[in-house]
């Protein structure tokens, strides 16, 4: 498990528990948690789970594919050095204690 924090565009926070191989983008999802659509489901076709990942962590993620950069430069909010996709970012326990920023718009 992690236990992951999402902090809406709005400030609302949520902390949930993810078990091990989730996507951050279906803990969103099954959380109801806003500003996370996640169109495409997962598959890194959308862009709909753009997230701002807490930039003292992003040495704990995997560096993202070259699928995941060019979606990322269709983005609807603002691009930043610490932008990914919430599908592609999956729960484990090095993750815990994670903080993903919302943006105020995902399409």
């Amino acid at each position: 498990m992690a236990q992951i924090t999402y902090i809406e565009a709005h400030g609302q926070t949520c902390t949930v528990d993810l078990p091990e191989g989730w996507n951050l983008m279906q803990g969103a999802i099954a959380n109801g948690i806003e500003g996370i659509l996640g169109e495409c489901g997962g598959s890194c076709a959308c862009a709909t789970c753009h997230c701002y990942v807490d930039e003292s962590r992003l040495p704990d993620l995997a560096e993202p594919s070259q699928t995941e950069l060019d979606m990322l430069e269709h983005v609807a909010a603002e691009r930043r050095p610490n932008s990914r996709l919430a599908c592609q970012i999956k729960a484990t326990a090095r993750l815990d204690g994670l903080i993903l920023r919302l943006p105020a718009a995902q399409e």
